[in-house]
């Protein structure tokens, strides 16, 4: 099997407020769009987010009124640190302040508009490496 691309898909309130947020500051762009849809495509990602609102027709019947919460939208970043200072500097709220895992992942979070969990990781050497 040739996987060709990859998506995650989000049901939010207001898709919108979170094309907002991706495109503002973390440089998504957007590929296709419709009422309560919107594709978000990002030159260095490997990945587009699909942005769907509640209540749409198109997802089924027990999924429509489903939010997107208890996952976490992780993107891998050379710099948590300059990541994380540069989204605190344009007014990103840090969720999760920067924190360093003893198994060698810098990480930090933050929260969009409609309550995804945004996270940055940087991957270090650890001393058992």
């Amino acid at each position: 099997m040739k996987i060709n691309r990859s998506a995650v898909s989000l049901t939010v309130e207001d898709v919108a407020a979170s094309a907002a947020f991706l495109s503002t500051h973390l440089g998504f762009r957007q590929e296709m769009a419709a009422d309560g849809f919107v594709s978000l495509g990002h030159p260095d990602a490997g990945m587009n987010v699909v942005l769907l609102r509640r209540g749409l027709e198109v997802l089924p019947e027990g999924l429509r009124d489903q939010h997107a919460a208890g996952l976490i939208l992780a993107f891998t970043v050379d710099d948590a640190a300059g990541t994380e200072a540069r989204l605190r500097e344009a007014g990103v709220a840090i969720t999760l302040p920067l924190l360093d895992e003893p198994w060698g992942e810098r990480l930090f979070q933050v929260t969009d508009p409609n309550g995804v969990t945004v996270q940055f990781t940087e991957w270090r050497a650890t001393a058992a490496a």
